[in-house]
């Protein structure tokens, strides 16, 4: 999961650097052709943001600011949501662990104390209960393995989806602007 969002929330397929800037030149004189725009769609998340205004325009010439805008911020909410696939099993996962840990040490000491003969019976081995206590703390030590990276990875994903989402924002913002000069014309 780890892994996969570290591909997913590349830059590369989230926002490439210069495609706003490559957008608003193909479309300084007029929408590009569906063609352009599919093939937009298809590059990255910005670009199907992009891609939806550019396509509303085209099917709708006289589409108002307000229906330009509410099809960047639908098609900006398709976005992030995409980007945070995955993350609240991740938030899951760095909650729940600790907790498992602790459930298995628990039962663990449970059952150690339970298999120690009573109290009139004598042989009880220290060196036996040490080892159990031992393995039943390896439960915790596991789901705080687990935890912490979990916890780490979770928060720094959040920020960069945060992060991509301003990136998103201020470029369907700036092709709002365009979209509107377009639509003057």
């Amino acid at each position: 999961m780890i892994l996969e969002r570290f591909n997913v929330l590349r830059t590369a397929k989230v926002a490439p650097a210069k495609l706003l800037d490559e957008v608003l030149a193909v479309s300084a004189h007029g929408v590009p052709t569906q063609a352009v725009i599919a093939q937009l769609g298809s590059s990255s998340l910005l670009g199907k943001v992009m891609a939806s205004g550019l396509d509303s325009l085209q099917v709708l010439p006289d589409s108002t600011e307000d229906d330009l805008r509410a099809v960047l911020e639908s098609s900006g909410r398709q976005a992030v949501h995409a980007m945070e696939k995955h993350l609240p099993t991740l938030a899951t996962i760095a909650s729940i662990a600790p907790l498992l840990g602790l459930l298995g040490t628990v039962i663990g000491m449970i059952e150690i104390f339970g298999a120690q003969p009573s109290s009139g019976a004598s042989g009880t081995n220290p060196a036996q209960l040490a080892h159990g206590i031992s393995v039943a703390l390896y439960n915790t030590a596991f789901g705080l393995m687990v935890a912490i990276p979990s916890l780490v990875f979770w928060r720094y994903f959040r920020q960069r989806v945060d992060t991509l989402q301003l990136v998103l924002e201020a470029s369907a913002d700036r092709l709002l602007r365009h979209l509107l000069s377009l639509r003057a014309r």
